[in-house]
């Protein structure tokens, strides 16, 4: 079974090596992350679910150390507050806890990552509507075929899979990715 489920899983890495949109926009969004954080800019992540501590993984990586000790970088996890993502949620909607948060925490020029296999999450879509307005930059860790997210990103990177659980593998090896960017060399 487990020889099964790794060679489906390395089936969608394959297919990723192959997809040229793919490797151009996670090329592309590495860039920017690097450029946007030594730029003195901050990065904030959300997602739903599996995507929520994978938002938490990526912002630990940024402020802590991924592989080598370095400056950390301004980084948020927006699924982290847990006060003001229930009140939030239960004085207005669930759909909204995400983008009211980047309402005060965004500036111009600042990254919004958002995490999700199918791109159609209404917290995720509305928190990007808001990131676009405010002139941020949005990268969309998507899959399936990147939903609503897709149109709405500045860049979108879609996994070519839809499998959950595949995708999500590949969330985090895009996470690990970026990091290495940040990496002293």
């Amino acid at each position: 079974m487990i020889k099964e489920y790794l060679e489906k899983s390395l089936a969608v890495k394959n297919a990723a090596l192959t997809d040229q949109s793919f490797l151009e926009n996670a090329e592309k969004a590495g860039r920017q992350i690097y450029d946007s954080l030594m730029a003195g800019k901050h990065i904030y992540i959300a997602g739903v679910g599996g995507a929520a501590a994978e938002s938490q993984h990526f912002s630990a990586e940024l402020l802590g150390k991924y592989s080598a000790m370095r400056r950390a970088f301004p980084a948020v996890a927006l699924t982290t507050d847990s006060s003001m993502l229930t009140a939030w949620a239960n004085d207005t909607s669930f759909d909204f806890i995400f983008s009211r948060q980047l309402e005060g925490l965004g500036k111009e020029g600042d990254i919004f990552v958002a995490l999700s296999a199918g791109g159609n999450s209404p917290c995720i879509v509305e928190a990007l509507k808001t990131a676009n307005s405010i002139g941020m930059i949005s990268i969309g860790l998507l899959g399936k075929s990147g939903g609503k997210a897709k149109e709405m990103c500045t860049i979108p990177i879609v996994v070519p899979s839809d499998v959950t659980s595949h995708i999500q593998e590949t969330h985090l090896m895009l996470v690990h990715f970026f990091c290495e960017y940040l990496e002293p060399q």
